[in-house]
């Protein structure tokens, strides 16, 4: 093909995000040989087992549409929407951390500048779409707590927890927050949430997402729009997630990636929090209550730092003991 970026937008196109035979070949061959090998007859590599990657030839290549490039440019100008590939100078170097579910590319609006903000201003702040109405207050006064003190809210885009991190974050510092959204951004998902999503661009934030323009959100592209959340996060926060939310996904990504989790602890009677106790429980997360306590897990204290508060003084007297009594 002889473009890397052409390259990568076709694989965008016709794989799924995190399609690990794609991102192997692309690792091993690169992306103009790993485009080519969709439609040619010659041999993988050896690290493809051959009924594996025969069945990757045929899924991808019933997904090639010509014209296809030529309408996705025309789309991106249509709607103000670019794209960022690996190497390029907004391109975040923390996705490298993905190893071969790391993107192909990323299409943005708004500031892409956004993502060089350094890793320790990053902040995910992330929940279950059907959040209570604590739920709701606790996720904007940490957003707005966060972004005060100078840290960049990441979170999905979604109703809830999302939704509430977000609006805050971009009301007390305009443009320091980050939807990763699991659509094409010509069609921002879900439709109700267009005005915020516009609010955000408008005042110098950013959208992102991994999906060419025209893509529609799936429960796989949801899912993996969890490890995208977690690599751009220095640390993530969990603010109210059910037994079976995808928080928890964004959660168990970011533990994997050794990036700290922190967990907001709910009502003991409220299955909204059943996620957030067990995080806790399993050692997953850290209790944390206020962005004092975020800003720990970033960038944890000295331990050493301060006298332990009952230091050993062998000058203490002991207490007098009772004749005829001993300890």
């Amino acid at each position: 093909m002889g473009d890397e970026r052409e390259a990568r937008m076709l694989l965008a196109t016709v794989s799924e995000p995190a399609d690990i035979i794609t991102g192997v070949l692309v690792d091993h061959v690169g992306v103009d040989e790993t485009a080519r090998l969709i439609t040619s007859d010659g041999a993988l590599p050896d690290e493809i087992d051959a009924a594996e990657g025969a069945l990757w030839r045929r899924r991808l290549a019933s997904r090639l549409i010509p014209g296809e490039l030529d309408r996705l440019h025309s789309e991106m100008d249509r709607h103000g929407i670019g794209m960022l590939v690996p190497g390029e100078t907004e391109w975040p170097v923390e996705l490298r951390r993905l190893g071969v579910s790391a993107p192909l590319a990323l299409w943005f609006r708004g500031d892409p500048t956004r993502l060089r903000s350094p890793l320790p201003s990053r902040v995910s702040v992330v929940g279950s779409r059907a959040a209570t109405t604590y739920g709701t207050l606790i996720a904007g006064e940490l957003a707005s707590d966060l972004v005060g003190d100078g840290r960049l809210i990441i979170s999905g885009g979604a109703y809830g927890i999302d939704e509430a991190a977000h609006r805050a974050a971009n009301a007390t510092k305009p443009g320091h927050t980050i939807p990763v959204l699991a659509g094409g951004l010509d069609r921002p998902h879900p439709p109700a949430l267009q005005e915020t999503f516009e609010r955000i661009v408008d005042h110098g934030g950013l959208l992102v997402s991994e999906l060419p323009p025209g893509s529609a959100p799936s429960r796989w592209r949801l899912l993996q729009r969890g490890r995208l959340i977690a690599a751009l996060s220095a640390a993530t926060v969990v603010v109210e997630a059910g037994a079976r939310s995808g928080a928890l996904n964004i959660a168990g990504q970011a533990h994997a990636l050794g990036r700290p989790v922190g967990v907001v602890p709910g009502p003991l009677t409220s299955p909204a929090s059943a996620g957030n106790h067990s995080l806790i429980r399993e050692g997953i997360g850290t209790l944390v209550t206020n962005a004092k306590d975020v800003a720990a897990l970033i960038d944890p204290p000295d331990p050493f730092a301060v006298a332990p508060a009952f230091a050993y003084d062998p000058l203490r007297q002991r207490p007098a003991t009772a004749p005829g009594r001993t300890r």
